[in-house]
């Protein structure tokens, strides 16, 4: 039976030499995959219309890269099937790897933190980058106010508030290129004002501890529990305190009602700061979105959102809303720093905030993330002992393992040997312990390979949980 094309060929092919055109290049790439051996005889590859709109590509070189091949024997056209890899008798079919052994490197992506890029709003992007370039003033495009483009901050500080309860200004406002380039200049700027601790979750990013330790602050851990942080647990000696309140990375909760509560109240007590990272903010599946911490206690919280989720993380934007107070020390922290976020880039993302564009693709990838959490749950729940967290929102699932099976590492790796890379909780946890567990992301592979995707992860569990 002809394998399912399993995305291996994608990165091959976004890596094609610009010089030899986009035909030329795809060619180019598809062959020596055939010739190398990592296109195996049989290999399904995508259809013309899913592989060209996955690399931003016409339809039509795509068809004239497949035709060529076929005539030159790497590929077969089958009616009805679809186009595969030829048969080679100096070729042989590569065996599937099992647990602990090298073979090839993983070719499908369930791990966290990426959408499906593929779902970009290319033609909504493009529809506003012309009127951007068309409308703009020639002051545009000088180096401008360091904050982010005025059009841009009025645009956020209207979204912020209607669809996600933040109360804030234009003012308030700073853009910055990527969420951890604003939490490092965060950093800094609270250094500059004396500030000495920030605490983190736990389990967290390892790299945003980096960022506040290369800042010269000292780092603490606070766990996290089936309510999210435990606030009771923040020492005499934090004065910040780092959470993603809307969908803890990487478990999954919800910080509960009376947590939120608490930690309002701790900041309010102590003069703490609170920097809420809205992380999955906008993808909540079993009722609205929780609205933002910060709507609680402006004076007291930093609102931290991203367009990595929703749109790429490719576009570099970020953005904070402060308290007056930080305003400042921000931008003097933003304004030594480069690179920039483009204007133009700013200027289009404003137009489809304004537009009701970018709410339009919130609900449209709402629905379609929710379709692919329904299909991972489907396949966890036919695999005993595996224990599901955090999937009411966000674009991933806690998947809990039981204790006295295989280690977190045997897991990975075997599920690797299936062509499929996910990750383990344990690089995410400091100090606090926990069961074994896998972060299984739904978000990164285009449409055609999560099914291929999900069945070889399914095909991994099995091997393992099912076996006696």
């Amino acid at each position: 039976m002809a394998n399912e094309w399993s995305g291996r060929g994608l990165d091959l092919l976004m890596a094609r030499d610009p010089g030899k055109g986009v035909r030329g290049g795809l060619e180019h790439a598809l062959r020596q995959a055939v010739r190398s051996g990592r296109l195996t005889p049989g290999t399904r590859l995508p259809s013309t219309r899913a592989l060209a709109a996955d690399l931003g590509v016409a339809r039509g070189s795509v068809s004239q890269a497949y035709d060529q091949l076929v005539a030159e024997g790497f590929l077969v056209a089958r009616p009805g099937s679809g186009t595969v890899v030829a048969p080679r008798p100096d070729v042989a079919a590569a065996p599937p790897s099992g647990p602990g052994s090298e073979g090839p490197p993983p070719a499908l992506d369930l791990r966290p933190g990426l959408p499906d890029l593929s779902s970009f709003p290319r033609a909504a992007w493009l529809a506003a980058a012309r009127r951007v370039v068309r409308e703009m003033p020639n002051a545009d495009l000088g180096y401008g106010d360091w904050r982010g483009h005025p059009a841009l901050r009025r645009a956020l500080a209207e979204y912020l508030g209607r669809a996600r309860g933040v109360v804030t200004h234009p003012e308030q406002i700073v853009v910055f290129p990527g969420y951890s380039a604003a939490l490092t200049m965060l950093c800094d700027a609270l250094r500059v004002l004396g500030g000495a601790a920030v605490a983190f979750e736990d389990p967290s990013h390892p790299g945003y501890l980096a960022s506040a330790r290369s800042a010269g602050l000292a780092v603490r851990t606070v766990p996290v529990d089936g309510d999210g942080l435990v606030v009771d647990r923040l020492g005499a000696d934090v004065e910040t305190v780092v959470v993603t309140p809307a969908h803890q990375y990487p478990l999954g909760v919800t910080l509960g009602s009376r947590r939120r509560i608490d930690l309002i109240g701790w900041a309010c007590d102590t003069g703490g700061l609170i920097v809420e990272d809205d992380y999955d903010g906008e993808f909540r599946y079993d009722r609205q979105p929780v609205g933002a911490l910060q709507g609680l206690s402006p004076g007291q919280t930093v609102y931290a959102g991203t367009a990595s989720k929703t749109l790429a993380p490719g576009l570099r934007i970020a953005w904070l809303a402060a308290p007056p107070n930080l305003v400042r020390p921000l931008a003097e922290a933003r304004a030594c720093e480069d690179p920039n976020v483009p204007v133009i880039d700013q200027l289009v993302l404003a137009d489809l905030l304004t537009s009701g564009e970018y709410d339009r693709h919130i609900r449209r990838r709402r629905g379609h993330y929710r379709r692919r959490r329904d299909r991972l749950a489907a396949v966890l729940s036919a695999v005993p002992g595996l224990r599901p967290r955090g999937v009411a929102a966000g674009m991933h699932v806690v998947v809990e393992l039981p204790p006295d099976r295989y280690t977190e590492d045997e897991v990975v790796e075997h599920i690797a040997g299936r062509g499929v890379a996910v990750e383990g909780l344990s690089g995410y946890r400091h100090a606090a312990p926990g069961p074994p567990a896998l972060l299984v992301g739904y978000g990164t592979p285009p449409e055609h390979a999560f099914a291929p995707a999900l069945a070889a992860f399914a095909a991994g569990l099995a091997d393992l949980y099912r076996r006696r």
